[in-house]
């Protein structure tokens, strides 16, 4: 699925490790050839249109595992609660350049429909990923009308991913609200969130979701770990918290 990937042909520099950034903040130098220009590592749209810059940047250099971590324990529940991999559709929100839905389907999900806000993305995911997804949909979760929710949801939703792509505002709360409810009850969620965004003091109003979540019971946890997302460009361990639950209906 995914395609061979090919040596850069660019020159990529970070910042020195002294130097400490916000996630949202934080930059990489690019040389395409007619000088070093900034990418914010959070501008999505211009780092999937170089090919092979995203896993270079995240993978390669700042040792992303996000994607295996969570994969790994969202099929580990799957098959401690008797439900086959193979039978189950998942919604990958946050797509990306689909490296969720390779980790995915490797582990032998049977399909996989992917989302994200911008169209450089999908575009990337059908260069550097061709057909891991069975569809793909580029689309605003907090402007859906009933014809594209009905698009995306049509055929059943059994397990939704969500990795490295909460709290920053790239997804907000009300959007990842809106796929929430497009599972079945008694489905899989699967997401990660930077540990700091699920105490007290978080500013990114997911804490608040998931504990309201949790405490109607709409959501049971099956499974929870602390893991180390990346490096940060100051080179410091970024901590996250990968979670499995199931979609129940609330009490009451």
């Amino acid at each position: 699925m995914a395609v061979e990937r090919s040596e850069p042909t660019y020159r990529l520099a970070l910042p020195e490790p002294t130097t400490s950034f916000e996630q949202d903040a934080e930059y990489c130098v690019l040389d395409l050839g007619q000088g070093w220009t900034e990418y914010r590592f959070h501008d999505y749209a211009a780092l999937y249109e170089i090919p092979g810059l995203y896993e270079k940047l995240f993978y390669d250099i700042l040792q992303c595992q996000s994607p295996p971590v969570v994969c790994d324990a969202l099929v580990e529940q799957l098959r401690a609660e008797g439900v086959d991999p193979a039978g189950v559709r998942a919604l990958d929100v946050g797509a990306g350049n689909g490296i969720v839905a390779q980790e995915m389907r490797s582990r032998g999900i049977g399909k996989v429909v992917g989302i994200d806000i911008i169209p450089e993305a999908r575009a990337a995911a059908e260069r550097d990923r061709p057909g891991v997804y069975d569809d793909y949909h580029v689309v605003d979760l907090t402007a859906l009308d009933d014809e594209r929710r009905e698009a995306v949801a049509g055929g059943g939703v059994d397990v939704l991913t969500c990795v490295a792509a909460l709290g920053f505002g790239d997804i907000p709360p009300a959007a990842f609200r809106a796929a929430f409810d497009m599972v079945a009850v008694d489905g899989f969620v699967a997401i990660t969130l930077r540990d700091d965004f699920l105490t007290d003091g978080d500013t990114s109003g997911f804490a608040g979701l998931i504990s309201s979540m949790l405490d109607s019971g709409e959501l049971e946890e099956l499974g929870a770990t602390v893991y180390r997302h990346r490096l940060a460009t100051s080179r410091d361990p970024l901590l996250y918290r990968a979670v499995v639950a199931r979609k129940r209906r609330p009490r009451g």
